[in-house]
């Protein structure tokens, strides 16, 4: 909320993304003082017909336009309104980036400022009464998944439909829902591993440039997260095979066949889960990994603008870390810090390899370092 009021003072448009009941709508009707119209209702719709009009009506006033690529042109309604009505502030919500589809004609550069909701944070966890974050990591981070008595398999479905029916069909023009699903189903299945188009297409029986284009539409959606490698200036570095995580926790845990974590599973969701606090605090989808050809992996490398990369590895419990491939990283690209964030961290604490040090912090301490970073 407090990110949207700072977000109007910039610009008079605000796109709001995020997947399908993240909580866009209700974040958007609890702002004060604004006007709500759902694009979706042919009543609301009819009076945008004439954005000249509808706007005139409204000036210096606060309004939220739900869902507003239901409209035939929503850019031309924006546009107008960020060029000739100034003292209207506008929060438009869509499930996808705003230039994604080709229903936007004009991706609005220079007019609005971005505001992506994530799946639930750690301060989300605390408003909604301080759950075990093993109950996080299994039920996910939709607040109404999160919120159900019991694992809401049948709402997983029910989402699975709406997102093809209203997300992909409509904005993308896609033609084949058997094929989308199980390439959905296979990347959540091998979330936080490597994305191998050739090796998906078969089962999916599509070709490998039907595959590329699908994951850029799961990306353009936020269901899919591609996180690119870093590096590139050493022959032993991988250079072009990217990492595909799912979007959320409770989706991953589900597509594997988790009932409940056991102690293997909370590793790989705690990854999934320190990225989600990162895209969060971030707002950038500027992150990568680094791998080289013998095997040695940092999970995430962030690049401060005009600053050397730091290093983030993710632990469960601090005691899992081992020092041999951040410090192979170290070597080859001198990073400006090097973090492991683990669940069992109370108060930050640097331990010493070496030439290379190594900070180990709590998440809510890494999202305060990382605050501090002028990223691209």
């Amino acid at each position: 909320m407090d990110r949207i009021e700072a977000a109007w003072h910039k610009r008079p448009v605000i796109w709001l993304s995020g997947v399908r009941r993240v909580g866009k709508t209700t974040l958007a009707r609890s702002l004060s003082g604004v006007e709500y119209f759902d694009c979706e209702l042919p009543s609301h719709a009819r009076g945008m017909q004439d954005p000249e009009a509808f706007l005139s009506g409204l000036k210096g006033k606060r309004v939220v336009l739900d869902e507003v690529h239901r409209l035939a042109d929503p850019s031309r309604l924006l546009k107008i309104a960020a060029d000739h009505f100034p003292t209207v502030r506008v929060l438009a919500t869509g499930s996808s980036t705003i230039g994604a589809s080709a229903k936007f004609r004009d991706t609005l550069a220079g007019r609005k400022l971005e505001v992506w909701l994530t799946p639930m944070t750690q301060d989300d966890l605390v408003a909604f009464g301080g759950r075990d974050l093993r109950y996080r990591l299994l039920r996910g981070g939709l607040p109404p998944f999160f919120l159900a008595e019991a694992f809401p398999e049948k709402e997983i479905r029910e989402w699975m439909d709406a997102y093809w029916a209203k997300d992909i069909l409509e904005l993308f023009r896609l033609e084949r829902k058997t094929p989308f699903d199980r390439l959905f189903e296979l990347l959540m299945l091998q979330s936080g591993g490597m994305f191998e188009a050739s090796s998906l297409a078969s089962p999916c029986e599509i070709s490998r440039t039907t595959v590329k284009n699908y994951l850029a539409v799961l990306e353009a959606t936020h269901v899919v997260h591609v996180v690119r490698p870093f590096g590139g200036s050493r022959a032993s570095e991988v250079v072009a095979a990217p990492k595909t995580y799912g979007f959320d926790t409770g989706f991953v845990a589900y597509f594997k066949g988790w009932n409940e974590l056991r102690p293997e599973d909370v590793g790989l969701l705690w990854e999934h889960y320190v990225l989600n606090e990162i895209h969060a605090e971030l707002q950038t989808r500027k992150v990568n990994y680094w791998r080289d050809k013998q095997g040695h992996e940092v999970d995430f490398v962030l690049v401060p603008r005009g600053r050397r990369p730091v290093a983030i590895e993710c632990k469960w419990r601090s005691e899992d870390f081992v020092v041999n491939n951040l410090r192979i990283f170290h070597r080859h690209h001198s990073p400006s810090a090097c973090y492991v964030v683990a669940t069992d961290v109370e108060r930050a604490f640097h331990r010493k390899y070496g030439d290379l040090s190594v900070t180990f912090v709590n998440l809510q301490e890494l999202v305060e370092r990382l605050r501090l970073l002028p990223l691209l």
